[in-house]
């Protein structure tokens, strides 16, 4: 059997739907990174975790590209159509939950991890069953790019990388919420889940 290459290096009905995915998911993201925009008075405690989240997320993505393009054995060979198409649909998703977790935590949201003197624990919308649904859309949009490319090898460098990133994010982000807000946080995190709703 021959080689299979990504739908998106092999149709260009596939590459164009891919390019507008990844453009409507990527474009708010370098916005809010050219802006890094800071809270009044907030004090930062990232830890390192941004500049470690965005050398993974671009390594796990780079690996991505190249596993694809290099490791055709790893396609996915059964319902590659199916497997694109809810690629697509993840990589929306995904952006879609960021984009309104983020509008519900409102002037609160930064993108280093930052905490004010008048900042309270939001329960609003996504955040009554989940503490960071923001890094969900982002995982979810992650996920539906290694599926567009369908290749094992792609989905498992993405999965590996991300993880790693975000799961050391949210280990920073939970403890120092923890140290600021105090009870009020420290029970929010017992009643909610961090990523996956009623289950992790």
């Amino acid at each position: 059997m021959p080689a299979l290459y990504p739908l998106p290096a092999m149709q260009p009905f596939a590459a164009a739907l891919t390019v507008l995915a990844l453009v409507i998911c990527a474009a708010p993201e370098c916005v809010r990174l050219l802006r890094r925009r800071r809270r009044e008075g907030a004090t930062a405690y990232d830890g390192g975790s941004l500049a470690l989240l965005l050398t993974l997320l671009a390594l796990s993505l780079a690996a991505a590209v190249l596993a694809a393009a290099l490791l055709p054995g790893a396609e996915m060979v059964r319902g590659r159509t199916v497997v694109f198409g809810l690629g697509i649909a993840l990589i929306l998703v995904g952006t879609a939950l960021r984009t309104y977790a983020i509008r519900v935590l409102g002037r609160y949201f930064v993108i280093t991890v930052a905490v004010g003197s008048d900042q309270s624990v939001v329960e609003r919308g996504p955040y009554r069953l989940i503490r960071h649904p923001s890094y969900t859309g982002a995982l979810l949009s992650l996920l539906g790019f290694g599926l567009v490319l369908t290749n094992w090898a792609s989905l498992a460098a993405i999965i590996v990388g991300n993880a790693v990133g975000f799961g050391y994010r949210v280990m920073v982000e939970e403890r120092v919420l923890a140290r600021a807000l105090g009870q009020p946080y420290i029970s929010y995190m017992r009643r909610t889940r961090r990523l996956i709703p009623y289950v992790f």
